[in-house]
């Protein structure tokens, strides 16, 4: 079973999950972005560019499918499920 931990004040800071396999999720309390990785500071460097990514940061994709295959992803095979498990 996973469990956490806080570092958090008045709705801002970090949640911590330690996961089953031993990977430590990191939470953002404010935005909800969570990232993981195999230590704490792995997960906060994962977090940190996923908040940027979440605010706007990096580049736009043009055309979905074209990165997809660009990546090695067939476009056939991905399902968009939705809202992930954790919202």
């Amino acid at each position: 079973m996973a469990s956490e931990t806080r570092d958090a004040r008045d709705g801002e800071g970090v949640k911590f999950i330690h996961e089953d396999d031993g990977s430590i999720t990191a939470k953002d309390i404010e935005t909800g972005v969570a990232s993981f990785g195999d230590t704490k500071a792995e997960a906060l460097r994962m977090l940190a560019e996923a908040i940027e990514l979440h605010e706007g940061g990096g580049e736009p994709i043009d055309d979905e499918e074209a990165f997809l295959e660009e990546i090695g992803v067939d476009p056939d095979e991905v399902d968009d499920a939705g809202e992930p498990p954790w919202e």
